[in-house]
């Protein structure tokens, strides 16, 4: 009969354990979370403007000349990228032989404002940038 009178729960130690575990995984997982969504918001934005970029070589392959900008190229980013990245296309006729830049600067108030690759940017020449001291933001 005793054990009807027992009662059933959690105890305060067996609260605050689970609370202390619960925060400890978070201090961990959170921040990898962070870095994993600003890797892949990195990966979709670098896609892009190697589409730009093709789109840039279609218009000089059909009008002999590039883009000037986005509006004269007829592109427009997707909510995702635009969201985070500011993109923009410069074309360069004028130079021999004629060039263009394509770049992806993050927007100061978003998510990827603290990206250690910063503005990412690619050229006629296939050259891709990124900011001083960065590693892998063209994967």
């Amino acid at each position: 009969m005793n054990d009807v009178r027992r009662q059933r729960g959690f105890t305060l130690i067996e609260l605050m354990i689970t609370i202390a575990i619960i925060a400890i995984i978070s201090t961990i997982a959170l921040p990898s979370y962070r870095d994993y969504v600003m890797r892949a918001n990195r990966t979709a934005t670098a896609s892009y403007l190697l589409e730009v970029a093709g789109l840039q070589e279609r218009r000089f392959l059909d009008t002999r000349a590039y883009a000037a900008d986005m509006t004269a190229l007829g592109a427009t980013p997707p909510n995702e990228i635009a969201s985070n990245y500011t993109i923009a296309t410069a074309g360069d006729n004028t130079t021999t032989p004629p060039s263009y830049s394509v770049t992806a600067t993050p927007i100061s108030t978003g998510p990827q404002s603290s990206d250690s690759c910063g503005t990412l940017t690619l050229n006629s020449k296939g050259e891709k940038g990124h900011a001083s001291g960065a590693s892998r933001c063209w994967n």
